[in-house]
């Protein structure tokens, strides 16, 4: 997303100086928040404000069967969500100030588990998980809420290859720029799962993994969700400012 550029001519006194204009584009990045498992668009709503000042268009949504003690909660299966999530991108993509070629995701825990594979169905150029959770391929369909925890357990406990899960081979597949954020007392998403996530995007232009110290899985206390706010932030912020001055990054894969 590279600039406008219009040159002028400025008089001083009876002379000329030849002078550049370097404006942004007339369309702005989109950043779609996908919040976890059983949560709402409420903690990202702050976060959007935030991003949103940086001159994006921010979308937040609730995924259907969140709401806790909901009869819907009970049913509700990955295929489902993965549908509300290819809607929401479409609503999002359709706004007429999105350029169209600079979107990003931003998905947190169940919410980014999903936002990986979008990536095989719909044009990322950024994706930002946060403590990314992890599903064997196997019972899609089924609803996500009678899942086998115990068996989930073992199954994020040891390194998975990238070949033997859909959401991995997503990121496997992944060209743009990555941002992955762990919480350092994470009891639901262990470091082997973000070990796992690391080691799939082979192929990322970027990649940046975070650890916020003290935090559990849910960011519990204000100073973790400060932290991740911020780096949240500065991460967008490095990317839009790169796509609209068209450089290159000063940094590689941290």
């Amino acid at each position: 997303m590279g600039t406008r550029s219009e040159t002028v001519e400025i008089l001083v006194e009876d002379e000329r100086m030849a002078g550049t204009f370097l404006s942004p584009p007339n369309k702005v990045p989109g950043v779609l928040f996908v919040h976890g498992w059983g949560g709402s668009q409420e903690r990202d709503l702050e976060r959007a404000r935030g991003i949103a000042g940086l001159g994006c268009v921010c979308l937040t949504f609730d995924l259907r069967g969140h709401v806790k003690n909901s009869e819907r909660q009970q049913t509700v299966t990955r295929e489902e969500n993965l549908r509300d999530l290819v809607e929401a991108y479409d609503c999002l993509r359709r706004h007429p100030a999105i350029d169209t070629s600079a979107i990003a995701v931003v998905g947190t825990s169940y919410g980014a588990y999903l936002s990986t594979i979008l990536t095989t169905l719909r044009p990322v150029k950024w994706l930002s998980l946060r403590v990314p959770s992890i599903y064997r391929d196997e019972q899609w369909d089924f609803p996500k809420r009678k899942l086998d925890r115990d068996d989930l357990a073992r199954y994020r406990s040891s390194f998975i290859p990238a070949n033997d899960n859909r959401a991995l081979m997503a990121c496997l597949q992944f060209r743009g720029d990555v941002l992955i954020v762990q919480s350092e007392n994470d009891h639901l998403v262990p470091h082997s799962t973000i070990m796992s996530y690391r080691a799939a995007f082979q192929h990322s232009h970027s990649l940046t993994h975070r650890v916020i110290d003290n935090a559990d899985h849910a960011l519990t206390e204000k100073a973790a969700q400060h932290a991740y706010t911020s780096i949240l932030v500065n991460w967008i912020t490095e990317m839009v400012v790169r796509s609209r001055v068209g450089g290159a990054p000063h940094w590689a894969r941290q």
